[in-house]
């Protein structure tokens, strides 16, 4: 498969500090306004340093390389997280780290699944893109762009860890903060401030230094060697409560074919209706194997099942607590996890554990 690619070496013929590796995929970020058109159509990233020309001033080498298909973000399909893998994996011994140009809608599903399927990661690998496109005079693109390269790029320059990036793991970097990705959700759609994280504090403040919250960030493991699953099973859903759901919904939800695993969004802490219709039907459908995957509805806090009545009953017929997971984390986590595993006793200790920092243990 091609793929277009641009190389930049603002130090040439000095050797650079380092290497990034830039993907591309498409979404707000890449657009520009074509008069002639007058509509927003893909930047040319050939043109990158007319665009952004502070990239002249950075001391490291970077690479930018195009999907052969860019796409909205609204298009991402699973296909796109297993080519995103497979180019990590196919360059991490020729690049130090790595930034994926990415739609705001949802960079949280993406950054989540390749948390999970980038096993043994120990390079950064940051997600960040725009609410408004590059071509735009107000475009939190350049920023946004500019301060993912530096802390992708970034080394620890202490003593004993000299040489070792600090963020060796998957993150969003948007509007100044950067966040653990697999806790990640994307909550405003007009600022700019489009992400928050309210189950786990940002891993770094970007202001006028870049602030790494160090003892939340996961430290880097020299023993490890990068493992890609790009096994992912799409037959998941999310099942969202609401006061009136019926039991046709619920048992039409259910009862598709080939389904292996439920999201369940409920209540508060984990909490869901107690009408023996709704807990009978989620009964049936976990005997029949099919794997229900409890998560909150709200943005922060936790699900702890049997902390009232309307969760016992969860707990006690074999749903999976998904403690403070997000719907994002779960959803691709489902995938992973039953993409790798047949054993049903295998896929709930791997669901009720943290894998890849994405529950608070």
């Amino acid at each position: 498969m091609e793929y277009k690619t641009v190389r930049i070496n603002p130090v040439r013929p000095k050797q650079p500090r380092s290497s990034v590796l830039v993907i591309y995929t498409g979404g707000t970020f890449g657009m520009v306004y074509d008069p002639k058109a007058s509509q927003l159509i893909p930047f040319n990233f050939e043109q990158v340093l007319e665009r952004v020309p502070e990239l002249n001033r950075l001391d490291f080498e970077i690479t930018i390389l195009t999907l052969p298909e860019i796409i909205d973000s609204s298009n991402m399909k699973p296909a796109v997280w297993v080519e995103l893998a497979q180019l990590i994996e196919r360059y991490y011994n020729e690049y130090d780290s790595f930034v994926i140009l990415h739609g705001t809608d949802t960079m949280a599903y993406t950054a989540s699944a390749l948390s999970f399927m980038l096993t043994g990661l120990t390079k950064p690998v940051i997600l960040t893109g725009a609410q408004l496109p590059i071509g735009v005079a107000r475009t939190d693109a350049r920023e946004n762009f500019i301060t993912a390269l530096e802390i992708a790029a970034d080394v620890d320059t202490s003593s004993q860890q000299e040489g070792r990036p600090i963020v060796p793991e998957v993150c969003v970097y948007f509007n100044s903060f950067l966040l653990r990705g697999n806790r990640a959700t994307k909550h405003e759609s007009v600022q700019f401030n489009a992400f928050t994280s309210e189950n786990y504090p940002p891993l770094a403040t970007a202001g006028v230094s870049i602030d790494y919250n160090r003892p939340y960030i996961r430290p880097y493991q020299a023993d490890l060697s990068l493992r890609v699953q790009t096994a992912l099973d799409s037959n998941v859903t999310i099942l969202k409560l609401f006061p009136g759901i019926t039991q046709p919904v619920v048992e039409s939800i259910l009862t598709i074919p080939n389904l292996r695993g439920v999201v369940l969004e409920t209540f508060g802490a984990g909490n869901a209706p107690t009408d023996s219709w709704f807990l009978n039907t989620l009964e049936k459908a976990i005997d029949k194997g099919i794997v229900l995957f409890n998560v909150s509805q709200c943005n922060g806090g936790r699900v702890t099942q049997g902390r009232y009545q309307t969760s016992k009953r969860l707990q006690q017929i074999g749903v999976i607590s998904g403690a403070d997971s997000t719907t994002e984390a779960a959803i691709t986590k489902l995938m992973v996890v039953l993409g790798r595993e047949a054993d049903p006793i295998q896929v709930r200790n791997l669901l009720s554990k943290s894998i890849s920092g994405e529950i608070s243990e």
